[in-house]
């Protein structure tokens, strides 16, 4: 079940019906990772790197070239921390276009159903700013993590496997159920709510296709959400 909402998502992601939605994402990420990128450097060369400086107030000459280094390791460091906020990046940007991956989804895929119901503009930034916050203190979390071996690839699966299964899911269950029930659907399934999150995560971890996670998360919850609802038609439920 799991396997085919992904499968099926994946196949949306180069339909001709989301093209736009794709490029409205793909730019806007862009953006928003190039903001942050030189936000992150312009704060690290004005209040830390000056900081570093002074425990090296007299370095020859010929050591110069030591600066030139350290100014590229740091903007590695710089790029390994942006690396950990894209998913809250990811989770931010797709609050503005989830409505509309879910209603591309639900017209090419399920013509026969009753079509969800798109979140108010008000309660839909009110949830992704929410979920932002609880996205960035998990991260935060698997930060810490990754100074102990072994464990940090754990750390980043784990935590965003958890916050963007639950984020993804509820999102696509609202567009049927009230939030109290859909959030109850969530928690009685949660084990596959949390593997599909999994799947999104490994997503999240490939370089440059994770600059798509927003439109492949939304349409494969739409997916798990259908497939689960079928199965489970003992659940209280307004349409599927």
């Amino acid at each position: 079940m799991i396997l085919d909402a992904a499968r099926l998502a994946f196949v949306n992601l180069f339909a001709r019906e989301t093209r736009s939605v794709f490029w409205k994402v793909l730019g806007l990420t862009l953006l928003a990772l190039i903001g942050l990128w030189f936000m992150l450097r312009s704060l690290f060369m004005t209040f830390l790197f000056p900081w570093i400086a002074g425990f090296f107030p007299e370095v020859p000459d010929w050591a110069g070239w030591l600066s030139f280094v350290f100014v590229i390791l740091a903007g590695i460091g710089l790029a390994l921390g942006l690396a950990l906020l894209l998913s809250p990046v990811t989770a931010l940007i797709a609050g503005l276009f989830l409505d509309d991956v879910a209603e591309v989804v639900e017209k090419r895929d399920y013509p026969e159903d009753i079509p969800g119901t798109a979140m108010p503009l008000g309660p839909a930034i009110a949830s992704s700013l929410k979920f932002l916050g609880v996205v960035i203190v998990g991260n935060i979390v698997a930060l810490f993590l990754l100074f102990i071996p072994g464990v940090n690839l754990i750390a980043f699966f784990l935590v965003n496997g958890y916050l963007l299964g639950r984020e993804f899911f509820e999102f696509a269950a609202m567009r049927f159920r009230s939030p109290e029930e859909a959030r109850l659907f969530r928690a009685k399934h949660a084990s596959t709510v949390f593997l599909g999150g999994l799947v999104i995560a490994a997503f999240l971890a490939v370089p440059f296709l994770n600059l798509l996670t927003p439109l492949f998360a939304a349409g494969m919850m739409i997916h798990l959400y259908k497939l689960i609802s079928q199965r489970d038609l003992g659940f209280h439920r307004r349409a599927v």
